[in-house]
């Protein structure tokens, strides 16, 4: 098959991860349409093929070459155990993109104190693999259970613990539950098929589209300030501009003016403007970015 003819089928991840994996594609550049009631999300991009697939089982198919990369929580890899290639880490500050964690938890009057205080005892969880291991680490055995939803409410009288995901914790307290420990934490991955990397055509469309992810998730938490300074306060306003790399200073017209343009977190701007103004920086300008390639 020609290249000009050649595709690279991505797994996108349905559930809790595809409205902000929609918006990461949007701001990456790609035009990523997932129509309703279909399982074949439309991009502008000819080479690419997408499939919606559940995010738990999105490393099995990208293990079997069904698909050649997709995007899926590091804990269901884990838990699949599947044979994959880690692209990079994803996690961005967007809902479901940051760090979560899965939790043993128990009612708040349990006895339950101490990983070692699971001996003998019924626990639930979505992720058997993964508390198996979790309970040989700690040389303790027990009843694992698959939960197939609604887990938190199942203490104390199905099962004497449970092994959750959560990103607060608000939900287990809003069940009167208790953490007594943290099995793992888990970020958005992209990963990819073993075979697909060694493919020269597959592993050049694979760098490139994580080239454009990783640049807007650079972006995510940053903007750009553009303002113009009085030559004699240059030092004066550079002192107070963190920067991303070095600002970039340029003269106006009026050689008594410089223009500066610099990247900054977006947090620190409330503080940073403020500062800026009174160190002498003019038409100052804050604009927003997509994409940050470094």
């Amino acid at each position: 098959m020609s290249p000009a003819k050649r595709k690279l089928r991505l797994g996108l991840p349905q559930g809790s991860l595809q409205a902000t994996t929609q918006r990461l594609f949007a701001q990456a550049g790609y035009q990523l349409r997932i129509p309703e009631r279909s399982y074949y999300p439309d991009i502008d991009d000819p080479e690419i093929e997408c499939l919606l697939i559940r995010a738990q089982e999105m490393a099995r198919y990208v293990e079997q070459g069904v698909l050649d990369l997709g995007i899926t929580g590091l804990d269901w890899t884990l838990e699949c155990k599947a044979k994959v290639k880690e692209l990079a880490d994803l996690r961005a500050a967007w809902p479901n993109y940051g760090p979560v964690r899965w939790v043993v938890a128990v009612k708040q009057n349990s006895k339950i104190r101490t990983p070692k205080d699971l001996q003998g005892k019924r626990i639930a969880t979505e992720v058997v693999n993964l508390t198996r291991r979790y309970l040989k680490q700690h040389k303790v055995t027990a009843h694992v259970e698959f939960s197939w939803g609604a887990t938190e409410v199942k203490p104390p009288v199905l099962a004497d613990a449970i092994i959750d995901v959560t990103e607060t914790g608000s939900s287990l307290r809003a069940n009167n539950l208790r953490i007594i420990d943290t099995v793992m934490e888990s970020t958005p991955r992209l990963i990819a098929n073993r075979e697909s990397v060694k493919d020269r055509w597959k592993q050049g469309k694979m760098e490139r589209l994580l080239m454009m992810l990783k640049g807007a998730i650079e972006a995510i938490e940053r903007v750009g300030l553009m303002m113009n300074v009085p030559k004699a306060k240059l030092d004066r306003v550079l002192k107070v501009l963190p920067a991303l790399g070095t600002p970039t200073i340029s003269t106006l017209a009026d050689e008594n003016w410089m223009a500066i343009n610099t990247i900054v977190r977006e947090c620190m701007v409330t503080e940073l403007v403020p500062k800026l103004s009174s160190a002498g920086a003019k038409a100052i300008v804050e604009y927003p970015l997509n994409k940050i390639i470094e």
